[in-house]
């Protein structure tokens, strides 16, 4: 056997050793401690911290930070102010005898401040197809599009939302079960939900376009847009950011309360910074802020589905609310429900 190869016998498995034993000599040397045993904090709280030092080194500067952000350490004391909330890793680079070393801690971020309650006024009533299981319900001026689920029923439409008229339809290969969409640069984007497929449309002509596949996301629930980007849910805590030109994920925010994480939003559409999202199976839509993923508000539309007429075979575990869209030059949203002969035009006020 040459020289080379004994070398290379001995050394490549102390390589391998040697990067797997990084984080053990780490969590052996050192323990983030919280106070109380912290394991959720909420924005802007002040939590106490130290650094459990189990074989006594002589540390030398200690820096806490959470996504790459330094958190200035103030009186042991860490005050906790982060652009977006939910599962974070608190990082503690200790510097000792000449070494650098970095241990991690999980923790929950939530909001400051529990969700404000609203209410609603209806403005007027509307018909709605009940062939239609609504999934995603968006305005382009003054025309509602409309996307549906179920396999073999799943379509696109774009419709006079005032008669409930049909301008034009696209039904989905039966093979696939449609999810929400959005309207951006005169394009309509449009998700699928377990295949892991959205499509894209010409807004003018309804040309298919192409087809787009989903990156980190579990699945295809809602979809909406702040101008610029495309936000997405995919039924977990997490609202993704979408590039409408490479439709790449290039991130999310994940929805939290002062309290818990939600994994709940369904149905999407922005508006004024903030996204609103139906809640999974629920008569309510949250507010939720679209840069942090704080739920500012919840909407309470318990009530509305009782002004509905049941159809033939009425199913009432998934005949429920979903869809919201915003007509921005009458200031009112429009909400309906999955199969409803119904849609509302109203106002949100706070209860």
């Amino acid at each position: 056997m040459s020289l080379v190869k004994i070398i290379c016998i001995i050394l490549i498995p102390s390589l391998f050793m040697a990067c797997g034993s990084g984080n053990q000599k780490a969590s052996s040397l050192f323990e983030i401690n919280l106070a109380e045993n912290a394991k959720q904090v909420r924005q802007n709280d002040e939590i106490g911290i130290s650094i459990n030092n189990k074989k006594e080194k002589s540390i030398e500067r200690i820096v806490y930070s959470i996504d790459g952000i330094e958190i200035p350490l103030n009186n042991n004391k860490l005050t906790i102010n982060l652009p977006t909330l939910g599962h974070k890793v608190l990082t503690a680079k200790i510097m000792f005898d000449g070494e650098t070393i970095e241990i991690n801690k999980n923790i929950k971020v939530f909001s400051a401040k529990a969700p404000e309650i609203y209410t609603y006024t209806i403005i007027n009533e509307y018909p709605h197809d009940t062939r239609a299981y609504t999934q995603g319900l968006e305005f382009h001026n003054d025309t509602l599009y409309e996307s549906t689920g179920k396999k073999g029923e799943s379509f696109l439409r774009k419709l006079d939302y005032k008669s409930g008229k049909i301008y034009e339809q696209i039904d989905l290969d039966k093979s696939y079960f449609g999810e929400g969409i959005t309207i951006l640069n005169d394009k309509i984007y449009q998700l699928t939900w377990q295949s892991g497929l959205g499509f894209i449309y010409d807004l003018k002509t309804f040309r298919k376009l192409d087809n787009f596949h989903y990156g980190k996301s579990r699945e295809g629930w809602g979809l909406t847009n702040d101008g610029k980007k495309l936000f997405k849910s995919d039924g977990t805590e997490k609202i993704w950011f979408l590039n409408p030109d490479t439709m790449t994920e290039e991130g999310y925010i994940e929805t939290v309360t002062n309290s818990s994480i939600v994994n709940s939003a369904n149905e999407l559409e922005f508006v004024k910074g903030k996204i609103y999202a139906n809640v999974y199976q629920k008569p309510s839509v949250m507010i939720i802020d679209g840069k942090t993923g704080a739920i500012e508000g919840v909407i309470n539309f318990s009530g509305l589905s009782d002004k509905i007429t049941e159809i033939e075979n009425w199913d009432k575990a998934n005949n429920v609310l979903n869809g919201i869209a915003y007509h921005p030059d009458r200031e009112t949203f429009f909400v309906t429900g999955k199969f409803w002969d119904k849609m509302f035009e109203v106002k949100i006020q706070k209860k």
